[in-house]
């Protein structure tokens, strides 16, 4: 082909390649909406009482954006790995790559633009917080090349990236890592990932086509893992707010007054997914479920007046 012909079709491509609903396509495939996730950075800034240190507000602040670009750096080359399976899923079929509107150069470009940003504005941020983030992003690899497809080891690696976001959160405001956030946000995000599973199971006809893990799951073992794992969240957030150290910390015991919330959230959840059929996906679930959102509201407003000292 001669040169004027290459630049005729270099130009052919460029609408179709950067049009306004490629553009969308792409911010879609970021899925913003997840980036509620990132929030959980915020916690050791919280429970560490630095809410009022603006210093460490910004850096936290920093912290969550440099998560929100690794995250969607994930969420696009996840969706590459997994187009041809999602095509045969009811309703990952319409994501922006497995649907075609995403051209696949195109998510992989912004995916590793997405990494560096992260990464480098966390290195900037703090060194400690650049490892996490690379370590997080290290992880994603792997779970979207190899680990999503072996059984109990997918559901253990999104509970790591949560623990990674809580972690980067206590590096970023150079506080403790605390045990007990670690263990409480460990179960939490194995009770959501293990939600996901179930769903993912009984929606998908011949699931195991679609992810080769979901082969060696059952209903059945599924629903014995979210009960134990449940009831480890509930009594290990119980001890918590009465725990010596966590009293003498705080200067009061009134954490455990926001017990009532985490059973409702938690109940609430349950109901989503064994009366609703959901718990396909969490950040859906709490931005739209108006019950989940009052609880989560309450929790955080009871916890921050409590934390701050408003009540004793």
């Amino acid at each position: 082909m001669d040169s004027e012909g290459t630049s005729s079709l270099r130009q052919s491509r460029a609408p179709v390649l950067w049009s306004a609903a490629t553009v969308r396509a792409l911010l879609a495939a970021m899925r913003p909406h997840q980036w509620t996730k990132n929030l959980l950075v915020f916690a050791a800034l919280v429970f560490a009482q630095r809410l009022t240190y603006g210093g460490d507000v910004l850096r936290a602040a920093v912290a969550f954006l440099c998560f929100c670009a690794a995250s969607s750096a994930t969420y696009l080359f996840n969706d590459v790995c997994d187009a041809e399976n999602d095509r045969r899923h009811p309703l990952k079929q319409h994501r922006p790559v497995a649907s075609g509107a995403l051209p696949v150069q195109m998510a992989l470009l912004a995916a590793l633009v997405l990494g560096v940003v992260a990464v480098g504005g966390a290195l900037a941020l703090r060194l400690p917080v650049g490892g996490i983030v690379a370590g997080y992003l290290a992880l994603q690899l792997g779970y979207s090349l190899l680990l999503k497809h072996v059984v109990i080891v997918d559901v253990l690696c999104i509970a790591a990236s949560f623990v990674l976001r809580a972690g980067a959160g206590a590096a970023a405001v150079e506080v403790e890592f605390s045990s007990w956030l670690l263990i409480c946000t460990a179960l939490l995000a194995l009770f959501l990932a293990l939600a996901k599973r179930r769903h993912e199971l009984l929606l998908v006809e011949n699931a195991h086509n679609h992810r080769r893990s979901l082969a060696d799951y059952s209903p059945q073992m599924l629903d014995q893992m979210i009960a134990v794992v449940t009831a480890s969240t509930l009594v290990a957030y119980c001890i918590y707010t009465i725990w010596p150290e966590t009293v003498a910390k705080f200067g009061t015991d009134g954490l455990k007054y926001t017990i009532p919330f985490v059973l409702y959230g938690i109940f609430r959840y349950l109901y989503i997914v064994y009366s609703k059929e959901g718990g396909g996906s969490p950040s859906r679930h709490l931005l739209t479920d108006r019950p989940l959102l009052v609880a989560i509201f309450l929790y955080a407003l009871v916890s921050a007046a409590i934390v701050l000292r408003w009540l004793g």
